[in-house]
């Protein structure tokens, strides 16, 4: 499992431009503090990069919409152009808004993913509440 600190190493590891890449899904609700781990890290990349990475060998296959999904290794999978909402630094890591995660999460529609919209909404209100308990002291 990929614990916060263990997915910005492993995004280190790869040598990865953080121009070119940003985490999305699972991996960005553990880097905003939403959960306490995933299973993997799935990125958005640019075409430049799914470019490279096909070059040099990667597993790819081109998705109905034209885009390429991309097997960098057992851990860690690409999808170009893949992306919504703005992209936050996270600890120098790239990553989509929790917003950008919901938009993504709802295109998807899978059972798993309306779970993960719901965890990121009741994160988010936890939050509001108490940014505003903290204001009235």
């Amino acid at each position: 499992m990929f614990t916060k600190q263990r997915i910005i190493d492993r995004l280190r590891e790869t040598g990865f431009d953080a121009g070119e890449y940003w985490v999305v899904a699972g991996a960005a609700m553990v880097l905003h503090g939403v959960k306490e781990s995933t299973g993997d890290i799935d990125l958005g990349c640019d075409s430049r990069m799914a470019d490279r990475l096909q070059e040099a060998g990667c597993e790819t296959r081109v998705l109905a919409d034209g885009t390429r999904r991309i097997r960098y290794d057992s851990d860690i999978e690409l999808f170009e152009n893949w992306r919504a909402g703005a992209i936050e630094a996270v600890d120098s890591v790239p990553v989509v808004s929790l917003k950008g995660v919901i938009e993504m999460k709802r295109q998807l529609g899978r059972e798993k993913d309306l779970r993960d919209i719901e965890q990121i909404q009741k994160y988010l209100m936890q939050r509001t509440v108490c940014v505003d308990s903290s204001s009235e002291l």
